[in-house]
């Protein structure tokens, strides 16, 4: 029953905060602000400009919004990439907040983009090793095997959850110490001020709902390894 209980009350602060993340979102992306001159694409680009960034392009995606700090590229959905609604606006900002962390060379940030690079390789090898290890088990009969599925189970979950751990601070000082700042030198009015952060705190939200999604896949993987 304890479980049960913990188990819910996961899930409650997993997806409420999804779903008000996807109401923030949608509120403020539902009209054209008339004071926008330009969409998401070209605020990013005038905002790349300005801080001495112009090698780093704006492009389009249909693969979420982002930042690439290999191909050095704001990447913005279709959505945000023509819109001029506010939250077009305060997304395309926090990108190019990413792109100052990075044209800064700011540690956290290198470390988080590092990390990313690790997961990636870390996951392929879990992978393999959940794989082979029924066939190890089967060919050794030996408590090794159990080893290597534990060490295949962290590689997979546990990698990818301590990225999202990293990530978060990447995104709040992108948002609060980069985006923000820029948006309040004449990009917003002062009545826009409280929605852009109240979009740029559900931006990390994301990130916070992830990690703990990534620790409730591995407490119930413990769990049945416990079994």
């Amino acid at each position: 029953m304890p479980y049960l209980v913990f188990f819910l009350f996961l899930l409650a602060i997993i997806y409420i905060p999804q779903l008000w993340v996807a109401s923030v979102l949608k509120k403020y992306h539902r009209m054209q602000e008339e004071n926008f001159p330009g969409t998401g694409a070209e605020l990013a680009r005038h905002l790349l400009d300005k801080i001495g960034l112009p090698a780093v392009s704006v492009e389009i995606t249909e693969q979420g919004d982002h930042y690439d700090p290999i191909s050095k590229s704001v990447r913005l959905t279709k959505d945000k990439f023509e819109g001029k609604t506010l939250t077009s606006i305060t997304v395309a900002a926090h990108e190019v907040g990413h792109a100052m962390q990075d044209g800064l060379g700011q540690p956290m940030f290198r470390f988080r983009t590092q990390m990313a690079k690790f997961t990636v390789v870390a996951q392929r090898l879990g992978s393999f090793l959940l794989f082979v290890s029924p066939f190890l088990g089967l060919i050794s009969r030996a408590p090794s095997a159990t080893l290597v599925t534990v060490i295949a189970a962290f590689l997979v979950m546990g990698s990818g959850l301590l990225v999202h751990f990293v990530t978060l601070p990447v995104e709040l000082d992108a948002s609060f110490n980069k985006a923000l700042p820029l948006l309040k030198t004449g990009y917003l009015e002062e009545s826009q001020y409280r929605p852009a952060e109240r979009i740029l705190k559900a931006a990390a939200l994301t990130y916070f709902a992830g990690a703990l999604a990534g620790l409730l896949n591995f407490w119930r993987w413990f769990q049945v390894l416990r079994r």
